[in-house]
């Protein structure tokens, strides 16, 4: 099949590359001229495990990128994937879906055969119908007889989306009429995964409702772990016990600083500003928000009770990214701890493997390391807050610190005499 595909970011070139890697033909649509460059050069403009080879497998070939809409038409299908960030009051910013969709009308009016719109950014529910397709028609001068809509959300999880791509436990397709998924569906044809289809609508709650769920179990772990801190319970090994219930998995159960990245924190405050817009007051997801933004904090509580008044002490922060294997810095957890280390006159020292560029943009004056010993040196105490497996292996690179007091946001450390957030 002939796909295109709207925004060059996260979501859109992982999914470009793997539509490539199952044998379609794949035209990327990206305004920066930067990533147009990098992914017809075969290089990832992004942090992604197993992306860089498929991009340099297919790109010039199966795969290349624009930024121009001009070949839209020839194309079966077009993914939106452009960003829907979070407003002020926690409502989505659907600007960039309504230019992409305009831009995407104005390329479809020479069109012959038939061809179906695709929202894969995750939009409010009722968006498809009430922004995306009355915008496309408009500017395309169609009508619904040449032109289908489809709702197919991303289950991508940073780190793993290629892996999740092509080996993906659902394909969820909501579309506006049973042609029109017919379509969706055979761009998956090869993949083992159940296929649900469903109304438009249903389709862009269901990542919503995905989401909100996997964000309420890692604040009830975070709870649950706070109380077990008191206590002197290791929080691991109950979560160990619940998580075999099959009820409820073991998945997103790991108590630590909390959950960040590009989906949680704006989807869980999409919801709630939803819900409170049709009137209705979800208390359960405002206090998975309340639980989460607090939890960082309670590591700086910590290191204060190790070490006293914060300022003028060297503090070593390890890892920047939100999790591993990503350079992703989105709603890190690290973002919160440095703000707050940098109020109370701390010095920071940080190291991750890949986000320390990232992270200085945030952060200007960050001073930043090429490794964890160069971190640790001097430092009065120390906090992992993103779970890379190279720290795992740390031990006597602590004995470079001024005196060895370590706290972890992420249970990885295997050396003894390391205190966590909630163990």
């Amino acid at each position: 099949m002939r796909i295109s595909v709207i925004g060059g970011g996260y979501v859109g070139l992982v999914s470009a590359a793997c539509f490539a890697e199952m044998g379609h033909k794949v035209n990327i649509v990206e305004v920066d001229p930067e990533k147009v460059e990098k992914i017809n050069s075969g290089i990832s403009p992004i942090y992604e495990k197993g992306l860089d080879n498929l991009l340099s497998a297919y790109a010039g070939h199966s795969l290349s990128a624009t930024a121009c809409y001009d070949d839209i038409s020839d194309s079966d299908l077009s993914f939106i994937c452009v960003g829907s960030p979070s407003q002020k009051n926690g409502s989505t910013d659907l600007s960039m879906i309504e230019s992409a969709c305009i831009s995407l009308g104005k390329a479809l009016q020479d069109l012959e055969g038939y061809h179906v719109v695709v929202v894969k950014s995750t939009v409010p529910p009722g968006t498809t119908e009430s922004v995306v397709m009355p915008v496309v028609l408009e500017h395309s001068g169609l009508h619904n007889l040449k032109l289908g809509f489809a709702m197919n959300p991303e289950f991508l999880r940073e780190g793993l989306a290629v892996q999740d791509f092509l080996k993906p436990n659902r394909i969820v397709i909501g579309s506006s009429d049973s042609n029109a998924g017919d379509i969706v569906e055979a761009a998956y044809h090869g993949l083992n995964a159940p296929i649900i289809r469903t109304g438009i609508q249903e389709a862009e709650m269901i990542k919503y409702a995905s989401n909100a769920f996997l964000a309420t179990k890692i604040s009830f772990s975070n709870e649950v772990g706070n109380i077990c801190k008191r206590l002197g319970i290791d929080v691991y090994e109950v979560m160990n016990g619940v998580g075999m219930d099959p009820r409820i998995s073991p998945h997103f159960l790991n108590a630590g600083a909390g959950f960040g990245g590009s989906c949680f924190p704006k989807d869980l405050l999409s919801l709630i500003r939803l819900a409170e817009m049709v009137g209705e007051s979800p208390s359960l997801l405002k206090s998975v928000i309340k639980i989460n933004d607090y939890q960082p904090r309670r590591i700086i509580e910590l290191l204060e009770n190790r070490i006293g008044n914060l300022e003028g002490k060297r503090i070593a922060i390890l890892g920047l990214a939100f999790k591993n294997d990503t350079d992703d810095i989105r709603e890190s957890r690290s973002i919160v701890v440095i703000s707050e280390l940098e109020r109370r006159g701390a010095e920071v020292s940080a190291y991750d493997p890949v986000a320390n560029s990232a992270m200085k943009k945030i952060f200007p004056k960050l001073v930043t390391k090429e490794c964890a010993s160069d971190a640790l040196r001097g430092a009065d105490a120390c906090l992992v807050m993103t779970e890379w497996p190279e720290f795992a292996n740390l031990d006597k690179q602590f004995d470079l610190m001024k005196s060895r007091v370590i706290i972890e946001g992420r249970k990885i450390l295997k050396c003894k005499g390391v205190e966590g957030i909630c163990w």
